[in-house]
C-alpha cells in the first residue's frame, strides 16, 4: 500500500496548457500577454514550431529542468515526430528559469545556447525588475536563432562551444598558476620558517 501512496505524494500539478502564454505568476498585463502570444503564433506560423512561454508560481520542490521536462511532456508541445517544441520557463519566486528545447531543435539551440540566452539577453532585464523585458528579448532571441538559415544558426552554435572551451582553458591556465605558485614560492617558504 506504500508504493501505491509515494507517487500521488510527488504528483506534479502543472498549471493548464490555455495558450501559447501561461502566465501563473501573473507577470504580465493582459495587453502584454497578447503581444507576446501573437508574436508566438507567428513563429507557429511560420515555421511549424511551437514556442511556449510558462511563468511558474511554484516548482513543488522540483528541480526546473526536471520540472520543465515533464512540463513539456504533459502539454505535448512541439510536432511529435520531429520534437521541436520549446517552453521558455520562468519561476520567479524561486529565480529560476530554463528553455526546454525538444530534442529535434537541439542542433540549432542546444543548452549551452540556451544558457547563453538565459544569462545574456533575459537576465539582465530580470534584474531590473523588467520582467516583460526579460521574457521578450529572450523570445526575440529565440525566434531570431530558429529561423536563420540552418549554416547560420551551426555558425553562431558553434561560436558558443568554441567560447566555452576557451573560458574552461582559461580556467585550467589559472588553476596551473596557482598550483606553480603555491607549490614553489609558498611552501618552500613555510619550509624554510619551520
Amino acid at each position: 500500500m506504500l508504493f501505491v501512496t509515494v507517487p500521488a505524494l510527488h504528483a506534479q500539478d502543472f498549471p493548464k496548457l490555455t495558450g501559447r502564454v501561461v502566465d501563473q505568476a501573473d507577470l504580465l498585463s493582459p495587453d502584454e500577454e497578447q503581444a507576446l502570444n501573437a508574436k508566438l503564433k507567428k513563429l507557429e506560423d511560420e515555421s511549424q514550431r511551437q514556442l511556449v512561454v510558462a511563468t511558474i508560481s511554484d516548482l513543488q520542490g522540483y528541480d526546473i529542468a526536471d520540472y520543465g521536462w515533464r512540463l513539456g511532456e504533459q502539454w505535448g508541445i512541439g510536432d511529435k515526430e520531429r520534437d521541436d517544441g520549446m517552453i521558455l520557463i520562468i519561476a520567479p519566486n524561486e529565480r529560476k528559469m530554463r528553455i526546454e528545447v525538444g530534442q529535434g531543435l537541439e542542433a540549432i539551440l542546444p543548452d549551452i545556447l540556451a544558457g547563453r540566452i538565459i544569462r545574456d539577453d533575459i537576465t539582465p532585464y530580470f534584474k531590473r525588475g523588467d520582467y516583460v523585458g526579460g521574457i521578450n528579448a529572450g523570445t526575440d532571441k529565440i525566434i531570431t536563432q530558429l529561423q536563420l538559415p540552418p549554416e547560420e544558426a551551426a555558425k553562431i552554435v558553434q561560436d558558443a562551444r568554441s567560447s566555452r572551451s576557451n573560458d574552461n582553458g582559461n580556467d585550467i591556465g589559472m588553476l596551473i598558476f596557482w598550483l606553480i605558485i603555491l607549490f614553489f614560492f609558498i611552501l618552500p617558504a613555510i619550509g624554510s620558517i619551520f
